[in-house]
């Protein structure tokens, strides 16, 4: 009865085709797997007559062998069908396709995220399309504020009515963290990364557009000390381990008190060169406590708790990094410019 079986089999396997690749492996699990007919025909061997195991045994060998020859010789059929097309592609370049490498804005931005990712911040992305409301209104900005006119914003659509329907390109990302505390509970301690837009001439140092990363964290307690000691950490990790920082006092309406950060010059050392204007300083991102009224409209109880924020643009730590002396460069998609970093990340 096996060597009936085993026969069968072994004509089976003789007359196998295939037309591609998937094919052939449905005949090998069919034939060759744990659950194929030869394997199923070896787990009866056990109850072959002792007598008879000799030969039987030969057989299985060479129906296994058989199977496993003619899936091979499938193979090669379809391998050199699929290679014997030698029409040359004439739509592809001649030259070869050099490797790429990540745009240097995206190497600093996540350097950044990286750093105060280990400081337990958690990322949040908001929208580049934002209105009025979560923009101005819930960060404290004047109704005459002059972020609010065409000449320094994008505006899509303008409601006369109520200002806060006005849809326009966000002009900082400081609207993301009025959408994260909208929406969630303290304690906070977000990251939002992400292009902001404004109405600025282009120049050498202005663009119509960059990007930004702003921090926020939120909790009872919070004090100015906890601001400082994150940024000097943040500003040791960037720039080396003697880097130095100062606050300088400053104005924000989403803070009270503000600060200007700055950090010492890395190029020279603090000891004063053209880069820092021989001040031995250059300044890298502003930052605050953030003011009770941000946190009451964001539905946050003032009385209870506290925050800090701080934002900081990409272009200006990435300038800092690698001394681009022009702010073009890095949208005019120069590939002698870019090259310069392919080792970069």
């Amino acid at each position: 009865m096996i060597l009936d079986k085993i026969d069968q089999l072994l004509k089976e396997v003789s007359q196998l085709s295939a037309k591609n690749a998937d094919d052939i492996e449905q005949l090998r699990l069919k034939y060759l797997s744990k659950k194929g007919e030869i394997n199923a025909v070896m787990a009866d061997f056990r109850n072959v007559a002792a007598d008879q195991k000799k030969a039987v045994g030969i057989k299985i060998n060479e129906l296994k062998k058989a199977a496993q020859d003619k899936i091979n010789s499938l193979r090669e059929q379809v391998a050199s069908a699929d290679t014997g097309d030698n029409h040359e592609d004439l739509t592809r370049t001649p030259y070869p396709i050099a490797l790429g490498t990540r745009h240097p804005l995206t190497i600093v931005k996540n350097q950044i995220i990286d750093i105060f990712q280990r400081m337990g911040f958690t990322l949040y992305h908001g929208p580049e399309i934002d209105d009025d409301k979560h923009v101005f209104t819930m960060l404290n900005f004047a109704a005459d504020h002059p972020a609010r006119d065409m000449q320094d914003t994008f505006f899509i659509s303008q409601d006369k009515s109520d200002v806060t329907k006005n849809v326009l390109l966000r002009s900082h990302t400081s609207g993301d963290e009025a959408h994260y505390m909208e929406t969630h509970e303290p304690p906070i301690r977000v990251l939002c990364p992400g292009r902001v837009y404004r109405n600025e001439a282009i120049s050498a140092r202005a663009h119509c557009f960059f990007h930004q990363v702003e921090g926020l964290y939120v909790d009872k307690g919070v004090s100015f000390t906890d601001l400082k000691q994150v940024l000097l950490t943040f500003a040791r990790e960037m720039f080396g381990p003697d880097t130095k920082i100062r606050l300088r006092p400053s104005y924000f309406p989403f803070t009270e008190p503000s600060a200007e950060m700055d950090i010492s010059c890395n190029i020279c050392g603090g000891k004063g060169c053209n880069f820092c204007k021989h001040t031995g300083w250059v300044e890298i991102l502003g930052c605050g406590m953030v003011d009770p009224h941000d946190l009451a409209a964001c539905g946050i109880d003032p009385d209870v708790y506290t925050g800090y924020a701080f934002g900081m643009g990409v272009e200006r730590i990435t300038n800092l990094k690698y001394c681009v002396n022009d702010l073009r460069l890095f949208s005019e998609n120069d590939k002698r410019f870019l090259e310069e970093f392919q080792s970069a990340f």
